[in-house]
């Protein structure tokens, strides 16, 4: 059975959240501070974390860094707050997606959902992709999900999520070509609305950070397209 963490510390949404998801057949399973519901995520190695910001002690923003250290699992960001700079720090910080207060329970589930389809999803996005690329510069063996980027200092292993190497697998697949925010949510997200495309922004710079290409005087073969979108450059 799937199962749910929520680090939320507000008994009633708690009670809320624990209705939406047993009654869509979901395990449901919550912590009222950061530091339970760190150690929950490293013994119940839940599918699917709901997590609060105002937490007391350990704010969610320290949570979801340590998640992100702990386990690549996705996260879906409650706050009370609707600033756009919350929304933007939680992008930024490897949230998958964000919702504010109040929400609906049809909405939080349809957002849930996404997630879980996306994040059960095979890494591979086509039938016909092989099952190595190789251009000089980064190469990819997408069936042992394994990433290694070529440096001055030599060739080194990449740790990359779910949706980064998804991400990086669609821009290479496509090399060359332009893709708007709105076609990498659809192939890399597997989100056919095109929302939040803040998420395509926060994700591209994760992805150069990890691959070292974003250091001042590198030279990223990720391009940003002003206006439009991204295209991956081929060496050479």
């Amino acid at each position: 059975m799937t199962k749910i963490l929520a680090v939320e510390d507000e008994p009633d949404i708690v009670l809320a959240l624990r209705l939406v998801f047993e009654r869509a057949g979901y395990q449901f399973i919550s912590s009222s501070d950061g530091r339970t519901g760190l150690r929950m995520v490293h013994e119940e190695k839940p599918d699917l974390v709901l997590l609060d910001i105002g937490l007391p002690g350990m704010d969610g923003w320290t949570v979801l860094e340590r998640i992100r250290d702990l386990a690549d699992l996705p996260v879906l960001m409650i706050s009370a707050h609707g600033q756009e700079s919350d929304k933007v720090r939680g992008l930024r910080a490897g949230a998958d997606d964000y919702v504010t207060k109040p929400f609906t329970n049809n909405e939080l589930l349809a957002r849930a959902e996404a997630l879980l389809r996306r994040s059960a999803r095979p890494a591979e996005q086509a039938a016909d992709w092989a099952d190595y690329y190789d251009d000089g510069l980064v190469r990819i063996n997408r069936k042992a999900r394994a990433v290694h980027v070529n440096t001055d200092a030599g060739e080194r292993e990449v740790q990359l999520t779910n949706t980064e190497f998804r991400l990086l697998n669609v821009l290479v697949k496509h090399a060359g070509a332009v893709l708007s925010a709105q076609q990498l949510l659809a192939n890399a997200w597997d989100d056919p609305t095109g929302l939040a495309p803040d998420r395509v922004k926060f994700a591209v710079l994760r992805l150069r950070r990890k691959l070292g290409w974003d250091n001042a005087g590198t030279s990223s073969p990720i391009k940003a397209v002003r206006g439009v979108g991204y295209r991956y450059d081929r060496p050479g």
